[in-house]
């Protein structure tokens, strides 16, 4: 198969096509980008090989839980701001704070998945990755 860059050293398992008619490292990392939905669409579409499954399950546990976080950090400020004007001005900075954290941490795991998906690892996130290699049928 053509590498485009003339390294001749990529791994035919890891660059094989599947049920996606994509290479392995392109479909991972189309699991990331729109997760959960590209990541769902993903599992339906890819059968055989683990490489996709596995990022496909953890892209769409992360995705759910990023959703999760969000909604649970929206629901927590909309709860503190119905208290009293000072304790709701706290919360309002809190929440603030806790949003940037969030979304610092966020995009970073899914830069970071999104760049060892395309270079054909199976990168963990911590406790998602395990979950997600469980049901794509790896041995951890």
């Amino acid at each position: 198969m053509f590498d485009g860059g003339g390294s001749g050293n990529l791994d035919p398992k890891r660059t094989s096509q599947h049920g996606t008619g994509l290479d392995s490292n392109i479909a991972s990392l189309l699991c990331y980008l729109c997760a959960p939905v590209t990541s769902i669409i993903l599992l339906v579409i890819e059968k055989d090989n683990e490489d996709v499954r596995f990022h496909a399950w953890q892209a769409t546990i992360f995705g759910f839980a990023c959703i999760l976080v969000m909604f649970l950090t929206w629901f927590l400020g909309a709860f503190f701001g119905i208290l009293p004007s000072f304790i709701s001005w706290i919360s309002w900075i809190f929440k603030g704070l806790l949003a940037t954290i969030e979304f610092i941490v966020m995009v970073s795991l899914w830069i970071i998945c999104i760049i060892k998906a395309y270079q054909g690892e199976r990168w963990r996130i911590p406790y998602i990755g395990d979950y997600a290699a469980r049901k794509s049928g790896l041995v951890i």
